[in-house]
């Protein structure tokens, strides 16, 4: 209801066939335009357009400088102009528009939401490629100035030896097992070949009814010696297993710590250099800001190397407890069971796999027949 009394007052006002106001109606349309004008806003300024329906007809006005209460002067100007789109358009406004002169209407626009800053990923990623890429450059410098001699590295002598001990012994162990496993190879092939042998002496003790006895004799012996040779080679496979586990998984999860320890000593002293360097440069506006993130960046990568110092210290201790465990039982048990196979000592052989609980699978082995099992 408040909003069709704008409209009411306009359509009320009457309008000649040529466009001109009555003027008996002169006082009433001022005071009820006044009422209508924004605080501050004088009749001289503004420009009235009011529409009234008779039927299909629409009456536009346009006013100019209306004269003060009591004069009883017309308008300057005045057009009427029929339109048939006026009417849908004020239907859908509800009120008359009251436009300043000499400027276009203003619209209305409703509260404004400042929406949180969406973060942009390619943004992202192109700062973690700048931060990657000023910071290998600075490893990069870094390294080729040590090699070629002109830059200063951090050194920790106990643990750089202790790092180089565990090097060379890893090369050391690779070797022992490269032979081990050579020296499996050969074993297993020489066990095939003594079962080969045994079978061919007990078909032929089989069909030389003259060479009975003695080609049984070889046949047994060769089956012996090959039943004996499995059980040395299980013992020499478990050997290879312990020992291939100690070098390629627990040496080398160890070096692969080193690895990363030497990687935060070379950024630290990256760092460190690009710190003393801004520091024997001047010191002003332009500059501070960048020593206090030089020293901020060297802070949080001496942080990181001397966690990776301390990490590599506590592996280094208990790979070398580890080691000295593992290679002692793996020791014995390969002396015990060469031993006992060249010596011929079939229990105590026997007794060197049941003491570490080596169980054997032969495929080859015979199978013990249904009377020997009665």
């Amino acid at each position: 209801m408040a909003q069709d009394s704008p409209k009411n007052s306009a359509a009320e006002i009457p309008v000649t066939s040529n466009g001109q106001l009555d003027d008996s109606h002169e006082y009433s349309f001022n005071r009820d335009l006044k009422c209508s004008l924004p605080v501050g806003l004088g009749l001289s300024e503004t420009k009235i357009t009011f529409h009234g329906f008779d039927g299909a007809k629409e009456g536009v006005v346009e006013a100019g400088q209306f004269p003060s209460k009591g004069s009883s002067a017309s308008p300057k100007s005045s057009v009427v102009s029929p339109s048939s789109a006026a009417a849908s358009r004020l239907a859908g406004q509800g009120c008359d528009s009251i436009i300043p002169t000499g400027g276009r209407a203003q619209q209305k626009s409703g509260p404004v939401v400042l929406a949180d800053e969406v973060k942009n990923p390619a943004m992202e990623k192109l700062e973690l490629v700048r931060k990657w890429s000023l910071n290998t450059y600075k490893c990069t410098r870094q390294i080729i100035s040590e090699k070629l001699g002109r830059g200063s590295r951090t050194v920790d002598l106990e643990l750089e030896a202790q790092i180089d001990i565990l090097k060379d012994n890893k090369k050391k162990y690779e070797n022992i097992l490269r032979l081990a496993q050579t020296l499996s190879t050969q074993l297993f092939q020489m066990v095939h070949t003594q079962r080969q042998l045994g079978d061919a002496f007990a078909d032929l003790s089989l069909k030389s009814l003259e060479l009975h006895e003695e080609f049984g004799y070889n046949a047994d012996t060769q089956k012996l010696l090959a039943k004996n040779g499995e059980t040395l080679l299980g013992a020499i496979n478990f050997f290879i297993a312990s020992v291939n586990t100690l070098v390629n998984k627990t040496i080398e999860d160890t070096l692969l710590t080193v690895k990363q320890y030497e990687s935060a000593r070379i950024e630290y002293d990256a760092y460190r250099t690009d710190l003393e360097e801004l520091n024997l440069g001047p010191r002003d506006a332009n500059t501070l800001p960048k020593i206090e993130q030089s020293q901020q960046l060297f802070q949080e990568h001496k942080e990181k190397y001397n966690k990776m110092r301390n990490d590599v210290s506590i592996k280094l201790k208990f790979l070398e407890e580890n080691k000295v465990k593992v290679l002692h039982n793996q020791l014995v048990l390969f002396h015990s069971a060469i031993a006992a196979y060249f010596a011929g000592n079939q229990k105590q052989l026997e007794q060197t796999l049941k003491q570490f609980h080596i169980k054997l699978k032969t495929p080859g082995a015979d199978a013990p027949s249904w009377l020997e099992e009665q």
